[in-house]
């Protein structure tokens, strides 16, 4: 059966990713794996055990990213701390250097290898040299057609391929970018996982003769963002990548919301165990944040871009957390304010249906018109869930 694997941007994250769906995780700590996290409860040298742990007690596996192109500093401080790394036991290491290659090599034998989407890998004869190499799985560029990957899995047969099904694209091929490192001085280097995304930002044109005049780009029916690309969504055609030999689908989103990774997990596990249509399912991805939906490179001529909007749009707005029950009631955190009486959608791993937010109170039992975001209270809904355990209410 295929994986589908989903990123744990934090210990909540992982867990509520395996819940709502995955059959792996890849995770990693801020100097070594492309995303610099900043929210919940993140995963460090520390607690890198626990999480590989928690993945493992849920039944999911746990793949470790140090995917960075790294420098001679980068090169020490992992040689300082890759007895951590070996000691948290990861189901697979995620990388794309040749110089971190050899340390995981030397330091944590036998543990299997899974090569990045950064290395580009386009063509068999890439994917043999990573097999031949000692990789058990290579996960192969955006930039594909499915045709490809079915060429690459009648040449290889014997190695693991791995590809993105849904979640953001970058501008440059592979997410090989300079202009974030270039605007902000070499402070936010896209690859070392502090992209500023520069190319989601609206431009407007100078002439270099004519300092300060600033002209609007003409917007025509492709609008003035050149450079935003869409959302890559493949829900639609996943039997055709499982026929091309694909053996693990993955979604990107290590810095995205809980809701994202939740409901996003929720709608492919779905999709693949044929709980929902195809069409059901891109409905259901509608709700999540997007900058527009594409299929990219693996069933067209190029990734498409979206010249109209910049940041992403949802067609739900992510409203709750629940925490705890205490008698009829629930303590939510709240995320986006709702009211008593407004009708909101619930999701759990095993349930979806409408309700209504009866009756609001603090917590010192005051009844409340409203809850504002990041409000922590109570809330009676007409319908509950069966299991509050990681459910979420939104509104659209």
């Amino acid at each position: 059966m295929v994986e589908l694997l989903l990123p744990a941007g934090n210990l909540e994250k992982l867990e509520y990713a395996v819940k709502y769906g995955a059959n792996a995780v890849y995770l990693g700590v801020g100097d070594f794996s492309l995303r610099a996290l900043r929210k919940g409860e993140l995963i460090t040298l520390e607690n890198l055990g626990g999480a590989v742990e928690k993945a493992h007690e849920l039944g999911a596996k746990a793949y470790l990213t140090l995917n960075i192109f790294a420098f001679n500093s980068d090169i020490t401080q992992l040689e300082a701390c890759i007895d951590k790394f070996a000691a948290a036991k990861p189901d697979a290491v995620i990388l794309s250097d040749f110089g971190v290659y050899n340390l995981v090599k030397k330091y944590m034998p036998g543990t299997n290898i899974h090569v990045s989407t950064q290395t580009n890998t386009l063509n068999y004869e890439s994917v043999k040299f990573w097999r031949d190499l000692g990789a058990k799985r290579v996960i192969l560029a955006r930039e594909l057609a499915v045709s490809d990957m079915a060429k690459i899995r009648q040449k290889v047969p014997n190695v693991e391929l791995e590809c993105f099904i849904h979640g953001a694209q970058c501008v440059s091929f592979s997410g090989r970018c300079l202009l974030s490192d270039y605007f902000s001085g070499g402070e936010r280097k896209a690859n070392s996982g502090n992209c500023c995304q520069p190319c989601r930002w609206s431009y407007k044109l100078v002439e270099e003769t004519r300092p300060g005049e600033y002209y609007e780009i003409n917007q025509d029916e492709r609008g003035s963002h050149i450079l935003c690309p869409k959302d890559l969504c493949l829900v639609k055609r996943l039997p055709e990548l499982i026929d091309a030999g694909i053996d693990s689908f993955k979604i990107e989103g290590r810095t995205k919301s809980l809701y994202y990774v939740s409901a996003v997990a929720k709608t492919y596990r779905q999709v693949l165990d044929g709980k929902l249509s195809a069409d059901e399912g891109f409905e259901e991805l509608l709700k999540v944040g997007n900058r527009g939906y594409t299929q990219g490179f693996a069933f067209g001529a190029g990734g498409d871009y979206n010249y109209e909007v910049s940041k992403g749009l949802a067609g739900a707005d992510f409203l709750f957390e629940i925490w705890r029950q205490e008698g009829d009631s629930y303590e939510v955190k709240i995320k986006n304010k709702i009211h008593t009486g407004d009708q909101v959608e619930i999701i759990t791993p095993d349930e979806q249906f409408s309700t209504v937010v009866v009756e609001i109170k603090d917590k010192t039992q005051n009844n409340l018109p409203l809850g504002n975001t990041n409000d922590e209270v109570f809330v009676k809904f007409l319908r509950a869930p069966k299991d509050y355990k990681y459910a979420l209410g939104r509104r659209g």
